[in-house]
């Protein structure tokens, strides 16, 4: 039998949580790249030892995190922490809003993926397309400062300089964290499970450190507990951190828009004069569960079959106040496909809404960094027409052995009136 004394053990790897010293910088183009192949990503495989790769991989994500706060930062967002009055010491979430939060007629919420660190939409697009993509950065300075399209000047190692651009928005912006919800009180922060995994350790061949009671965070326990808190404590009339007429717009992010459309679905009756539209990807919601006790909605519509009879916009569209009948005319998602982004694509029926292409097939977490413009775009033509209401689409599918639009198959759309 072989006993190993502690001193035996293999120490767990250790990286600088610095750029230029992990071996990267960031290019012109606002991309991640090797120092020593200016062509070459971040190269996550450098060990055969999955511990060392994991290890990598959290400080680089460390440092990106540090770039993309920076320039939000210098954008005026501001960090707010739940559950409110909450002090340095007590265990709590962070979610940044812009400083004109209490004054803006507008505000757009964003609630991300649970899976993903505050303002990150995905690591991937951050590392392939550039930062400020990847990140909120881009589409905060979208929505905060729309005179200015590009983003603030940084210095060599990514983070911003001193120069701030000033705000002359009457929008509003919020950034929930669904994600960092495992307290950790060496450090006195929140993270992932990802970043907890990550965390050192006594050797490289010990355990993950054990959750107890104490890495709960009050309110936050999980990604729905999250978003309620962000309703509850900030977005509600009685917070007075927004204006009581202030017009919200619900930005949901895969299982973020599950979890608003949930909330919503409970207390419509208190929101429906305070959310003016709601834009999801990959919506998880569907029709039969969440939406099917506020509208009589006949989820068996069939849209997404060549043999599906054609839809009516009362029955798919129901003209009626209800919860239901908002998400059938003030709401859209953007779903995987290889389409063109913004060509109407089945999934009204299962979702309750028109769903578009995003032009992304592949990754879900893609979707918005691809998206984020004509969702932006929608958004801000739904807030200037209080009236208008999304079309009702017929999306028929066929293979193209009957069908003369295509010898290969497709689709074909068909506008069946407004809803």
């Amino acid at each position: 039998m072989f006993v190993f004394r502690r001193d035996d053990l293999p120490a767990d790897p250790e990286f600088p949580a610095q750029l230029d010293k992990l071996g990267y910088f960031i290019n012109d183009k606002d991309q991640i790249r090797k120092i020593s192949d200016p062509e070459q990503e971040f190269q996550f495989k450098i060990n055969k030892n999955p511990r060392w790769n994991e290890r990598q991989r959290e400080v680089m994500n460390t440092c990106i995190r540090d770039i993309v706060l920076s320039r939000l930062r210098a954008l005026g967002l501001a960090t707010l922490k739940l559950p409110l009055l909450s002090t340095p010491g007590d265990p709590h979430v962070p979610v940044l809003v812009s400083s004109n939060l209490s004054t803006a007629s507008r505000v757009i919420v964003v609630l991300g993926e649970p899976v993903q660190d505050l303002a990150i939409w995905a690591y991937r697009s951050i590392g392939t397309e550039g930062i400020d993509i990847g990140s909120a950065v881009r589409f905060a300075c979208a929505v905060l400062h729309s005179d200015h399209t590009s983003r603030p000047g940084t210095g060599t190692n990514g983070t911003a300089s001193s120069q701030t651009v000033p705000n002359h928005s009457d929008t509003a912006l919020v950034l929930a964290n669904t994600g960092q919800l495992i307290w950790h009180c060496g450090s006195q922060s929140p993270m992932t499970l990802q970043s907890w995994l990550a965390l050192p350790r006594t050797s490289a061949v010990d355990t993950p450190l054990t959750m107890t009671h104490r890495n709960k965070i009050p309110k936050n326990g999980d990604w729905q507990e999250h978003i309620n808190c962000v309703f509850d404590e900030i977005l509600a009339p009685g917070s007075r951190i927004v204006r009581a007429d202030a017009q919200i717009q619900i930005v949901g992010i895969a299982d973020g828009g599950l979890g608003a459309i949930r909330y919503l679905a409970d207390r419509w009756e208190t929101w429906h004069t305070r959310i003016n539209s709601i834009c999801l990807t990959n919506p998880l919601h569907l029709t039969h569960l969440e939406l099917s006790t506020n509208a009589d909605i006949d989820v068996n519509v069939g849209v997404d079959s060549t043999t599906a009879a054609p839809i009516s916009p009362t029955s798919l569209f129901p003209a009626s106040s209800s919860f239901a009948s908002f998400i059938a005319t003030r709401c859209r998602a953007y779903v995987l496909s290889e389409e063109p982004l913004g060509l109407p694509v089945p999934g009204a029926a299962e979702h309750g809404c028109n769903c578009f292409s995003s032009g992304e097939a592949l990754n879900v977490e893609c979707i918005f960094p691809r998206a984020c413009d004509a969702m932006l775009s929608w958004l801000g033509m739904t807030y200037r027409e209080p009236g208008f209401c999304e079309s009702a689409y017929e999306v028929v599918e066929f293979d193209g052995e009957d069908g003369e639009l295509s010898a290969g198959g497709g689709v074909e759309v068909v506008s069946t009136g407004l809803a």
